[in-house]
């Protein structure tokens, strides 16, 4: 559908809509444009995920949190907090963890400077609310055309009753929850929360998890009344990472269940970190100014085994600053605000260290006239560290400023206009020793010692627009870019990556009434220089700009109260997203991609829930999720039949300060794959989606 016929196909979808009914008090976004702000005011696709849903879900993992929100991909092949996150396309680049999309926490940026975000140390049973923003442009965003993804954790000013959360399921789930709050005098606030969370995932090999996680936060409130709020954590999660398999595995795992003894060389992968964090924020007026200044450090260190190396870095640092400030002022004689600030955040490491893996199982292999031997890893036996591989020190700055300006020509015409420019430079300098060669399933000689010095300029900006059609329905219409620069890792691999530039274009219609909420947004993004993920015959991922790619999407969000009890909606995602001009490598040789569909993005994606609350406590929530079929490779040449209407349910009873509740995910125990790819020379692989898990919680508050 072409962008300028975007408007009326809109109006016609949603025509039933525009009578005029009471109208309700909505869901506020409090992040999207950094002043609080009402989702149906705001110029761009904004989905909410409010506390109740977040506890009657009872929502451990980000990813369970994320993936009925139309647009958003979020699945875990590990059943933790480390999900693959995919936002319009944006995201799916990254070999591990989450790329491309911008991740903070009460304004706080968890993500790095080079788009990097771990999950590890975010406790979502402190989290209140979880607000997303779609595309390129936010003011938010640095350094991430995916979107921004903000947690809003429960603030230590906010009244809230003392708690106790325990629960257990199958697979040894174990969960704790403690949180204490109160009040030391009428200006000071202090709180305590503490995490213990535990699962053996005992249905496939080398899966199982644990972390333990404590935050203790302090506000006071000036004679001024300015505030000030301040959280120190800790957090130590364990986490082994299942092998992928093999398309005769998967089949096996379809009628068992079960994964075990795959046929994978890399059977100990894991992630063990230990996280300590810091961060305040100051609030204070002053006129028509509001200052709010924030700083946060946090030192991290992992041990990270994945494909052919071991990864053990004790030694590293953030450091940052967001320097923010509203102004509230007048223009066209109306109310409006200016947002502006300077942010700066540096990541540093030292003495980084990889290893060989000490304890492998080889097979020596001669080929080749006149013959030559090799000996190759045919499987590893543990996750111990054998000869040293390489050490590197690395440093990422990152600065910039931003500016925005919200204003309204009319009681019904209403602008956002946002800017920002960043410098993003890496310095990196390493030693080599020897390397993991994929061809050959063995170490080699590295290249020794190494420099990366680059520096890229990024810039983004958005236009939007917001027209009230009704006192319910707004549409809204919006312009907006950004550039995303290559990783360090990726860099290493190919310094000649080039950051890529994002365009969207974007029109939808937002509807409120006092039992109806409804979202609804077309849009087109255009990719230059693309970076692109590229699986040779080896395993080993190449990354390449793709030349151009063009993202057409239409997403739809729908709830409806059909009494005061009982409560029904769905939401609905059609992507269709392409390569225009792209030559993917195979054999030294460059092929056209031409006109393909880019891989593991369905065209259709949807979900229904249904819940239904009663007035003496009684609960029950039905949630089901269907992922379409998509390619698994560039070359379009084999599709995964995804997944049809997997299963979540609760049923649960709450009675004054007790409440129980059963959460059943993937209900009807379908087993499927969260991920499959196929290189380019067709092997295909295959990571497992979870099976069905149980968990009985039992919440005191006092």
């Amino acid at each position: 559908m072409k962008l300028k016929y975007s408007i009326f196909a809109l109006i016609a979808l949603n025509a039933n809509l525009l009578a005029n009914e009471v109208v309700t008090l909505e869901q506020m976004s409090v992040t999207a444009t950094k002043i609080e702000k009402a989702t149906k005011e705001i110029s761009e696709s904004i989905a909410v995920v409010d506390e109740k849903t977040i506890e009657d879900k009872n929502i451990l993992n980000i990813q369970d949190a994320l993936q009925n929100i139309p647009g958003v991909i979020a699945e875990s092949s590990s059943n933790s907090p480390s999900p693959r996150l995919i936002i319009r396309g944006a995201g799916l680049k990254a070999r591990f963890g989450v790329r491309e999309i911008m991740v903070m926490k009460d304004g706080v940026p968890m993500t790095d400077p080079d788009s990097f975000t771990r999950f590890d140390f975010i406790d979502m049973q402190d989290v209140s609310s979880i607000e997303v923003q779609k595309g390129p442009g936010s003011i938010n965003a640095v350094n991430s055309t995916g979107g921004v993804i903000q947690l809003i954790t429960k603030s230590v000013f906010d009244e809230d009753k003392n708690s106790i959360k325990v629960g257990a399921g199958n697979d040894n789930q174990r969960n704790v929850n403690l949180k204490l709050r109160g009040a030391i005098d009428e200006n000071d606030f202090a709180s305590f929360t503490f995490s213990s969370r535990k699962i053996d995932n005992s249905w496939r090999d080398n899966n199982e998890f644990d972390t333990t996680q404590a935050t203790l936060k302090y506000g006071h409130i000036f004679d001024d009344e300015s505030t000030i709020e301040n959280e120190l954590s800790y957090t130590e999660s364990n986490l082994n990472l299942p092998a992928s398999m093999t398309k005769n595995e998967f089949e096996e795992f379809k009628k068992s269940g079960k994964q075990y003894d795959t046929s994978n060389q890399w059977q100990h992968s894991a992630r063990d970190s230990k996280i300590i964090s810091l961060n305040s924020k100051y609030e204070k007026e002053v006129g028509d100014i509001t200052y709010k200044p924030r700083f946060y450090f946090n030192s991290w260190e992992h041990f990270h085994p994945v494909t052919g190396l071991i990864n053990d870095a004790d030694d590293n640092k953030v450091f940052g600053t967001d320097l923010e400030f509203n102004l509230a002022h007048k223009l066209f004689s109306r109310d409006a605000m200016l947002v502006g600030g300077l942010t700066l955040k540096m990541d540093k490491t030292n003495d980084a260290k990889k290893y060989q893996y000490r304890d492998i199982q080889t097979q020596t292999v001669t080929s080749g006239w006149p013959p030559s031997s090799v000996t190759q890893i045919v499987k590893t036996l543990s996750n111990e560290k054998g000869t040293l591989s390489s050490t590197e020190d690395s440093q990422t700055l990152l600065y910039g400023a931003y500016l925005m300006e919200s204003f309204k020509v009319t009681d019904k015409l209403g602008f956002d206009i946002s800017t920002r420019v960043d410098k993003l430079k890496f310095d990196i300098d390493g030693n080599e020793i020897t390397k993991y060669d994929y061809a050959s399933k063995s170490y080699k000689a590295g290249i020794g010692e190494y420099a990366i010095d680059s520096s890229f300029t990024l810039l983004s900006g958005k236009l939007g627009s917001t027209y009230a059609i009704t006192d319910n329905t707004n549409i809204y219409a919006s312009i907006a870019g950004a550039n995303q620069a290559p990783t360090t890792s990726e860099l290493g691999e190919n310094e000649d990556l080039k950051k890529s530039q994002s365009i969207n274009y974007e029109v939808g219609l937002k509807t409120r009434t006092d039992k109806y909420s409804s979202d609804l947004a077309l849009f087109q993004n255009f990719v230059d220089d693309e970076i692109i993920q590229i699986k040779d015959a080896y395993g080993n991922s190449i990354y390449d700009n793709a030349g151009k790619t063009n993202k057409k999407g239409l997403e739809y969000n729908i709830v409806y109260d059909l009494t005061s009890s009982i409560q029904v909606g769905g939401a609905y995602a059609y992507s269709n997203f392409k390569f225009k001009t792209f030559n993917e490598q195979v054999r030294g040789n460059l092929v056209s991609r031409d006109g393909n569909y880019m891989p593991f993005i369905p065209k259709n994606q949807y979900s229904l829930f249904a819940a239904y609350n009663l007035a003496n406590g009684f609960k029950t929530r039905v949630t089901a999720r269907t992922y379409g079929s998509y390619y698994m490779d560039n070359a379009n040449t084999q599709k995964y039949e995804g997944y049809n209407l997997i299963t979540d349910f609760m049923i649960g009873y709450e009675k004054n300060n007790h409440n129980i509740q059963l959460n059943i995910n993937n209900l009807f125990d379908k087993y499927y794959a969260s991920e499959a790819s196929k290189d380019v020379f067709g092997v295909e692989s295959y990571k497992a989606a979870t099976p069905r898990m149980t968990m009985l919680t039992y919440t005191y508050k006092f």
